[in-house]
């Protein structure tokens, strides 16, 4: 016999994003399911995860405040104390360096691998009140004035005042909604695997930028070890990912030797590659919907930022939500359309910042590289501007 379940809030997806929102919604005392095609737990392992993110304050402050971030393996997380970025491999390009003392903090931001966030959520959500997960397969949504409901594969209905779509950058519940999107593929993909350096990185992130190569970014991992996160041309990538790591080793100790030493690979087989691209939704919510993580936008991950607007999404939906006013419910218009104003800014801001920074260090054209070079050197030398653009960074 089919059934509904009924819920104040519905949360397709269980990625970390939904699963941060599933959790500061149940905590707030609301009343939610999450729909997610796979109930499978996350699997500890002592082997490093090569996707790693890199959480400003904002994350640092929502996952604190659903207590999990007392609950992350902490032996497994780097602080970032400064970051370097180079345009080119040659002592005469353009530098630009911050670094946390300057920007009155202990750490610019915090690596984290995807296992270990993971699993302090999966714990969290283990001892939630008021929450359920939900195994299934949505087929079909409708939406009226009181509810919207999702009828599910084996005929069942999740009914709820709210519909969170948690689904990723090819969004179902995006789609139902016919919320259009500007697409945009950068004809470049995420090579990440780690390594072990034979010189300490000290806490510090450094970028280059290489013209037709595309950005490689090292991130400090606990101990002496780096992730790498190299955004290639898709030829480049697929040469990378295919061939030996000792290819690999060798073109990234042309840029790294001096700062980093000799690289080790720490799992050789361990290499992944994803294809990187802009998507923005015409729109963050439709009637008794809103769009959290990749499903609302998907940016290029030259800053690190993709998983940090993701929890902006939870954080500033957590807060609308709770001061409601006592006679709106979860899902009222009013609520969503403050959801709507309250994200724009950061989201559309991050997304100008990323795409122009992609176009101008992607161009070979002797003019721009002159540009980047002299813009940089000159903002290395002005230290309340590159103090305002860390503080944004943060979160602050």
């Amino acid at each position: 016999m089919a059934q509904i379940h009924h819920c104040d809030i519905c949360i397709v997806g269980n990625g970390a994003v939904g699963k941060a929102a599933a959790l500061g919604l149940a905590q707030a005392g609301l009343t939610v399911r999450v729909l997610c095609e796979s109930a499978a737990p996350t699997v500890a392992s002592a082997d490093w995860d090569v996707r790693v993110f890199a959480l400003n304050h904002v994350a640092y402050d929502l996952l604190d405040q659903l207590k999990v971030w007392g609950a992350l393996d902490h032996s497994r997380v780097a602080a970032v104390t400064g970051m370097q970025v180079k345009d080119g491999a040659e002592q005469r390009d353009g530098q630009l360096g911050f670094d946390a003392y300057s920007a009155r903090t202990q750490e610019l931001a915090w690596i984290i691998e995807n296992r270990n966030l993971s699993l302090a959520l999966d714990s969290a959500l283990r001892f939630a009140q008021n929450l359920q997960l939900h195994v299934g397969r949505a087929q079909q949504l409708h939406v009226d004035t009181q509810a919207a409901r999702l009828t599910l594969a084996d005929g069942d209905t999740i009914e709820a005042k709210l519909i969170v779509g948690a689904d990723g950058a090819q969004s179902w519940v995006r789609g139902q909604c016919d919320i259009g999107i500007d697409y945009r593929s950068y004809g470049q993909k995420g090579v990440v695997t780690n390594f072990e350096c034979s010189k300490p990185h000290h806490g510090v992130a450094h970028q280059w930028f290489i013209e037709d190569q595309g950005i490689i970014a090292l991130l400090p991992l606990p101990g002496q070890r780096v992730s790498l996160v190299w955004s290639a041309p898709d030829t480049l990538a697929d040469r990378l990912v295919r061939e030996p790591l000792s290819g690999l080793v060798s073109a990234l100790e042309h840029y790294c030797l001096e700062t980093h030493g000799h690289l080790t690979p720490v799992l050789p087989e361990d290499i992944k590659a994803f294809p990187l691209r802009l998507i923005c939704p015409h729109s963050l919510i439709a009637e008794r919907v809103a769009l959290i993580g990749d499903a609302a936008h998907v940016v290029h991950p030259l800053a690190g930022h993709g998983m940090n607007l993701g929890f902006g999404d939870v954080a500033d939906l957590l807060r609308l939500v709770k001061q409601r006013d006592e006679f709106r419910d979860c899902g009222d218009a009013r609520l969503l359309e403050a959801y709507r104003r309250a994200r724009k800014q950061d989201v559309l801001l991050m997304q100008v910042t990323t795409d122009g920074l992609s176009r101008l260090f992607g161009s070979n054209l002797g003019p721009a590289r002159l540009m980047r070079n002299l813009g940089m050197n000159l903002l290395d030398r002005l230290p309340l501007i590159k103090n305002k653009l860390i503080s944004h960074a943060m979160g602050r």
